[in-house]
């Protein structure tokens, strides 16, 4: 799935920070609730997307394969600002990355082969617009991501690879759930991601 790198970028950058400035609203209140991914509460997914920042940032680095670059760190006064911390720091780091053909190593993704620039960040674009979205329903407001960032996000979701990896604890997508019949752009790309658009609905 080729994908011109500059546009990417572009792309990633608006995705984080709009998930960026969702996490800046989370006040200490906040930590406990509900969130999308299951087992998770608020605090444990802003630490998440904290720890996955950084892991890209050093795979844009080169330095992907060490594991300490994607250690989750407890629960702290300071998730909130160490989110902002990171999101700064990935969108600086792929600004310096050269080339598509640049590799990443991302073991989060269950492989030992590393990706090319332009698919590893258009991984992370995805997964951080998904992650607003969790994000806004575990807060209870509305996520109204702009519609070219919706549309450049479903080849990409399309292309997340699915498996057993996304069983595995800390996992940021749960396996594909069923797509019914002329979905909604958003609708489909949180389907085939795990999510339930009807979240945290059951029936």
């Amino acid at each position: 799935m080729p994908i011109n790198l500059e546009r990417i970028r572009a792309l990633d950058a608006r995705a984080v920070r709009l998930g960026a400035d969702l996490v800046d609203r989370v006040t200490a209140a906040d930590l406990d609730r509900a969130t999308p991914c299951a087992g998770w509460n608020l605090a444990d997914l802003v630490a998440h997307m904290t720890a996955q920042h950084r892991g890209f940032a050093a795979a844009a680095a080169g330095h992907g394969g060490d594991p300490a670059h994607w250690v989750v760190e407890p629960r702290g006064p300071d998730t909130v600002a160490a989110h902002r911390s990171a999101a700064d720091a990935v969108s600086a780091a792929f600004a310096q990355v050269p080339t598509e053909e640049t590799e990443f190593e991302l073991p989060e993704f269950g492989t030992d082969q590393p990706f090319p620039a332009d698919l590893a960040i258009g991984f992370h674009f995805i997964d951080y617009l998904v992650h607003g979205w969790d994000v806004a329903r575990a807060l209870g407001i509305g996520f109204a991501p702009p519609a070219d960032l919706v549309e450049a996000g479903l080849p990409i979701a399309l292309a997340v690879p699915d498996g057993e990896h996304r069983l595995k604890p800390g996992a940021a997508f749960a396996p594909g759930l069923d797509v019914p019949e002329r979905p909604a752009t958003l609708d489909r790309i949180l389907l085939v991601l795990g999510r339930s658009p009807r979240w945290p609905a059951t029936d």
